[in-house]
């Protein structure tokens, strides 16, 4: 029997942000623990990733990148659900297991969206694994370019109740029309009391720009086929957006973030930041 594989393009990256969980799982002074992140690297059988294998000089901002952004990610969703938003819900959601490994509140449940073949890889792979969630989690087979909402709602989403939103590493993928017809979808769906957290890989006014863009003297060939694959996200900046459509927007600094989980601000090589949002 055949099984199940990430499909190429965009669910490809899936593997690499595992990876890097994988290997910061390993170290003495891990900022979070995946402990199915490198099932996921081994499944897909690229012998090129081994988990233990340090990043490439030219890979280095982007792993730094990913790993701080899960981190405080992670904080900022188990500290929202135990602030009232008890319904998670993770559009594109690739190869990520919060939901089975972080500390949640009694009653939180999950809704994770993605492409069919990723989340046929990724629930054969936590299968295997005997993995097993915090509270119940659904998994829905979605194009975001599409009406996402009506399957959100008939697998149980309740739009009346507060829901912490996360998109991560997702809007770079996309054109600026998707990315603005998917904040305004989740606003629609968004009571009072819901928060929403996003990478910043938006606000470049249509630039091709990367959330984490490669400094000349870093730059990998690794990173060639990911670039090719970025549309540029939002044409405004994500704050004055989410302000404007009845949200109370804020950026969080990378440097900061790194400075409050321990790796000190020289841990980050450029000025971006995660945005955060609340109604």
């Amino acid at each position: 029997m055949i099984k199940e594989q990430i499909p190429d393009g965009v669910g490809r990256t899936a593997i690499g942000v595992a990876r890097v969980r994988a290997h910061e799982s390993t170290r003495r002074d891990r900022l979070f623990n995946d402990p199915y992140a490198a099932a996921f690297v081994v499944a897909d059988g690229r012998r090129d990733l081994a988990v233990t294998a340090e990043p490439s000089p030219g890979l280095v901002a982007m792993v730094r990148h990913l790993v701080l952004r899960t981190r405080f990610f992670d904080d900022y969703l188990v500290a929202a659900a135990e602030s009232g938003c008890r319904q998670v819900v993770t559009p594109a959601a690739g190869l990520d297991t919060r939901a089975f490994r972080l500390d949640w509140p009694a009653g939180t449940r999950f809704y994770e969206l993605d492409m069919p073949a990723v989340l046929a890889f990724k629930e054969r792979v936590l299968a295997e694994q005997g993995a097993q969630p915090a509270g119940p989690r659904t998994v829905i087979a979605a194009d975001l370019r599409e009406d996402w909402a009506t399957a959100l709602i008939r697998a149980g989403f309740d739009p009346t109740a507060p829901t912490v939103w996360l998109l991560e590493g997702l809007l770079v993928y996309l054109e600026s029309d998707d990315v603005a017809a998917i904040l305004t979808t989740i606003t629609e769906l968004s009571a009072p009391g819901s928060r929403l957290a996003l990478t910043h890989g938006l606000g470049n006014r249509g630039r091709r720009q990367s959330p984490e863009p490669p400094a000349p003297e870093h730059s990998a060939a690794e990173l060639t086929d990911v670039m090719g694959l970025w549309r540029g996200g939002l044409d405004e900046d994500p704050v004055a957006w989410l302000d404007r459509h009845g949200w109370r927007a804020e950026r969080n600094d990378r440097a900061d973030v790194a400075i409050a989980v321990g790796r000190g601000a020289d841990y980050v090589t450029s000025q971006r930041s995660f945005v955060t949002a609340e109604r």
